[in-house]
């Protein structure tokens, strides 16, 4: 990994960071040369033989600069504390109008896709000044995307999604790399995060072969497991209609609330017991095993498709 990679910060997040890591040192140089300055004068005043006075320790030391020192040290460490925390949160908050990216992770390779259809290996186009999300989960074991530019990383797990949201403000090629030691080939698990301009990314995506964005694609899966024959509207099986799900809050049959997010409905897939829908029996099959983690993400954006502007309570997948 090139140095250029560290010091290219080429997200607002990776702006933030890198003002206070240069703040942090700049505080951490000061307090070095402060302890450093008065070794070398306590050496040269208290050395052995100096005319220095010397006498007992006293007694009492004034309070007023121990507490002093306490204070501003306490304080100055709330405010780090505060502004690396505010940073942090900020860069976890899921933007709004994003482009969904989705990553699965595998010893040792990054497969992408992207929301047209589009498919990538080891590299990740998205276009600059735009709100980019990765969904993202591991096929075998725990991984970790790391993109030194935009001053981020986040694990991969296996049987979880995971989330990275980042706004890039420079146009160009960096890299992108695994910081979590995963197997053998740990270190050839890197690619290439590419930024370019909107309208370049648009040319790009129209450029490459045709084929169905992953709604579409989750529609051919849905049909051919039979999903449609419970979920349908008109089925005979007491199954709901899943139009409206993504987003909603579903009512569980112990009685707990839970949004219906992409994790939720990965579950509803391969855990059907989980998180048993109150009001319907438990007939969902398990189709752990039986689908990819790629195929779960199809089978997952063809459900938000669904989505409508409904609110409120909405009944969940079946069981």
């Amino acid at each position: 990994m090139k140095l250029a990679e560290f010091t290219t910060a080429a997200s607002d997040y990776a702006s933030h960071v890198d003002t206070l890591f240069a703040l942090l040192s700049i505080i951490s140089g000061a307090v070095v040369a402060l302890v450093t300055a008065l070794i070398v004068i306590f050496l040269i005043r208290y050395h052995r033989g100096s005319r220095a006075p010397r006498g007992e320790t006293p007694e009492r030391v004034d309070r007023e600069i121990e507490i002093g020192w306490t204070v501003a040290t306490f304080f100055t460490f709330l405010f780090l504390f505060w502004w690396a925390a505010s940073d942090q949160l900020t860069a976890l908050a899921l933007p709004k109008d994003e482009l969904e990216v989705h990553v699965v992770a595998k010893q040792w390779m990054w497969r992408i896709q992207h929301p047209s259809g589009v498919r990538e290996i080891n590299e990740l186009h998205v276009p600059a000044h735009s709100n980019v999300r990765l969904v993202m989960t591991s096929q075998d074991v725990i991984h970790d995307l790391y993109l030194p530019t935009m001053r981020l990383k986040q694990d991969v797990l296996p049987d979880r999604y995971t989330y990275l949201s980042f706004n890039a403000t420079k146009t160009g090629i960096f890299h992108l790399t695994c910081a979590e030691f995963c197997g053998t080939d740990h270190s050839v698990m890197a690619g290439r995060l590419v930024v370019v301009t909107p309208e370049e990314y648009a040319r790009w995506t129209s450029a490459q072969p045709e084929g169905d964005d992953l709604a579409h694609q989750g529609e051919k899966l849905f049909r051919s497991l039979g999903c449609s024959g419970c979920h349908a509207p008109g089925s005979t099986v007491h199954a709901p209609d899943l139009h409206g799900l993504y987003g909603a809050a579903v009512q569980l049959a112990d009685g707990r609330t839970v949004t219906a997010d992409e994790a939720y409905l990965r579950d509803c897939i391969l855990l059907p017991d989980k998180n048993r829908v109150a009001g319907f029996p438990p007939l969902m099959p398990n189709f752990s095993g039986s689908v990819t983690p790629g195929q779960v993400v199809q089978l997952v954006a063809y459900i938000k498709s669904l989505t409508t502007q409904s609110t409120g309570t909405t009944q969940g997948v079946a069981r």
